[in-house]
């Protein structure tokens, strides 16, 4: 999935972004409002982390303004403000959770993963299609009982097609969800990964379909 933290501590910034790509996620960063609300304005993203305290702004500033322009992208506030008046106000500005620092990473994984399982309409770590079993905190894979072996880019696009199954996926959206703008792989890398997944998911009920000149559709049925 694409997110985008946005955290002035470069540190805390490098590392957690680190952590998401270790995971598969495609990962942007901004360490300035002004940088944040630049890359808003020109990409959706799955999910936002948003330190309040910004050398230019205010992180409910930024808040504020996405929830104005009627954006529902999930976001988790990364505070060091622990009191209960601090809490409410985030949440009925339009936050959607809020981790205080200091923060361990898995619980900062935790969240994200419940934000991300919420947005999509799912109340489970566990989503089903078909034969097909994916474990968003296990990160693995099992058909019928049988577990796959997925390098995590791989695991990340059979999520996100899992996440719209039966819906057209250009390759241009796909790799949206994938890769931050450091990172700039051709479509190219998209068939390389779908024809990687159609390979471990020979054995299955589902596969991936191409179609032409639209993109890619994750059905039940005989393969192509």
């Amino acid at each position: 999935m694409r997110i985008l933290v946005i955290e002035d501590d470069t540190i805390l910034s490098e590392a957690t972004a680190h952590r998401l790509k270790r995971l598969g996620h495609g990962v942007d960063c901004a360490i300035t409002g002004a940088q944040a609300m630049a890359l808003l304005a020109i990409q959706n993203y799955d999910l936002v982390t948003l330190d309040l305290n910004l050398p230019d702004t205010r992180g409910e500033q930024i808040l504020t303004i996405l929830r104005q322009k009627h954006k529902t992208t999930p976001v988790l506030v990364v505070t060091a403000r622990g009191s209960v008046d601090d809490r409410i106000q985030l949440l009925d500005l339009g936050a959607d959770d809020y981790i205080t620092k200091p923060f361990d990473f898995g619980e900062l994984e935790a969240r994200i993963r419940a934000l991300l399982r919420r947005s999509q309409g799912q109340a489970k770590d566990v989503v089903t299609f078909g034969d097909i079993s994916l474990d968003r905190k296990a990160c693995s894979v099992t058909v019928c009982d049988r577990v796959l072996e997925l390098k995590q880019r791989e695991f990340r696009l059979l999520e996100v097609f899992m996440s719209q199954p039966k819906q057209v996926l250009s390759k241009e959206v796909l790799l949206e969800h994938l890769y931050g703008f450091d990172e700039s792989p051709g479509p190219s890398v998209i068939e390389i990964y779908v024809a990687r997944l159609r390979k471990t998911l020979s054995g299955s009920r589902v596969h991936i379909r191409t179609i032409r000149g639209l993109g890619y559709l994750l059905e039940e049925g005989r393969g192509e």
